[in-house]
């Protein structure tokens, strides 16, 4: 067994219990996001609005993958309003 297969065998109760987190807080870790994004683009003046509203949107959808444990073929998260 090579050192790859030893860490991911050791990290895959840490990734399902990641995702059972994320699943089970969601609503929050979203609402923070756009909390925080609000800030930091209010903190800088609107000056990177775009890269601060493309990066929470990115970290929203990556959220959606890790709380709905999202695969090629596997169910999708639902739509973000």
């Amino acid at each position: 067994m090579g050192l790859l297969d030893n860490l991911k065998a050791k990290l895959a109760p840490a990734k399902d219990k990641v995702g059972d987190l994320a699943a089970q807080h969601e609503g929050k870790i979203t609402q923070n996001l756009e909390k925080v994004a609000k800030a930091v683009d209010s903190k800088t003046k609107g000056k990177y609005s775009g890269q601060i509203s493309s990066g929470a949107d990115k970290a929203k959808d990556a959220l959606g993958k890790i709380a709905h444990k999202d695969a090629p073929g596997g169910p999708t998260p639902p739509a973000a309003s």
